[in-house]
């Protein structure tokens, strides 16, 4: 059996609190792990990792207890399949435009007949018993809405088979709506994006995700995301740090919590 805590999201109200993890190695991986997040994302999109580091990231943060999730480069089944491999419990796919490439991402998730996903979980058939059929039922599928293009094609991505959640990317999605990255939510194109990316995944059954912050995390909960990464280690680092050497200095900090991408 495949036990995946972030599985009872998809169909319920229930909340996961997230961070993201985009400094590489398992050190920095297992200490947001072990802060106490329902999951801890490795960002092999935008982030400084490789393969060989997102795997052994995907151990740290399985030892310290959080749900090992792994952004992905792109909607490309071998990444997907290798990082599945390596024992990660899902993907996040980034630029997730239409329902046919939701089908593609969640044919690279499942073993046949739910898709193409090649046999071969070197690593995580050591953590867990794994087989096909609960491969197929356990690991997440999660597609990024990030662009307009996907904003016009979200009911059909939400209801795309296989497909167990949406994510945003503000930044991205801002960008794509005309606007500078980050969130925007006192633009009433972005604010409307925002519900109408929610409500499509609750008429489809699955869940809405976020990138997020402290700051921005209450509303996004207000808003129907049940899916929310509030904090991550570069953030959480170079805020801790220049904090600490302001407070010797007898300076004001800053307080910037990142723009979410």
């Amino acid at each position: 059996m495949i036990h995946n805590p972030l599985r009872r999201l998809v169909g319920t109200d229930e909340v996961a609190l997230g961070a993201w993890s985009s400094i590489p190695g398992a050190f920095s991986a297992e200490i947001m792990s072990r802060s106490g997040f329902d999951y801890v994302c490795v960002d092999a999109q935008h982030g400084v990792i490789d393969y060989a580091a997102a795997a052994d990231m995907i151990q740290a943060i399985e030892v310290g207890g959080s749900c090992p999730l792994v952004r992905v480069p792109w909607n490309e089944p071998s990444f997907i399949g290798k990082v599945l491999d390596a024992g990660a419990l899902g993907v996040i796919v980034p630029m997730v435009n239409s329902a046919e490439e939701a089908a593609a991402a969640a044919s690279a998730v499942r073993y046949p007949p739910l898709g193409a996903r090649s046999w071969g979980p070197t690593r995580a058939k050591l953590a867990h018993d794994y087989t096909p059929a609960g491969a197929n039922e356990a690991l997440l599928c999660i597609a990024m809405v990030e662009t307009a293009e996907a904003l016009d094609n979200v009911d059909a991505i939400a209801s795309t088979p296989g497909i167990d959640g949406l994510y945003v990317g503000p930044s991205d999605l801002s960008i794509s709506l005309g606007l500078a990255p980050g969130n925007n939510d006192d633009d009433e194109t972005f604010a409307a994006a925002i519900a109408a990316i929610s409500t499509a995944a609750a008429n489809a059954g699955v869940f809405a995700g976020i990138h997020s912050n402290v700051d921005v995390a209450p509303l996004r909960l207000e808003q129907g995301y049940r899916f929310v990464t509030v904090s991550s280690d570069a953030v959480a680092l170079r805020a801790a740090a220049t904090a600490e050497l302001a407070r010797m200095r007898g300076t004001e900090s800053s307080t910037d919590q990142g723009d979410g991408y």
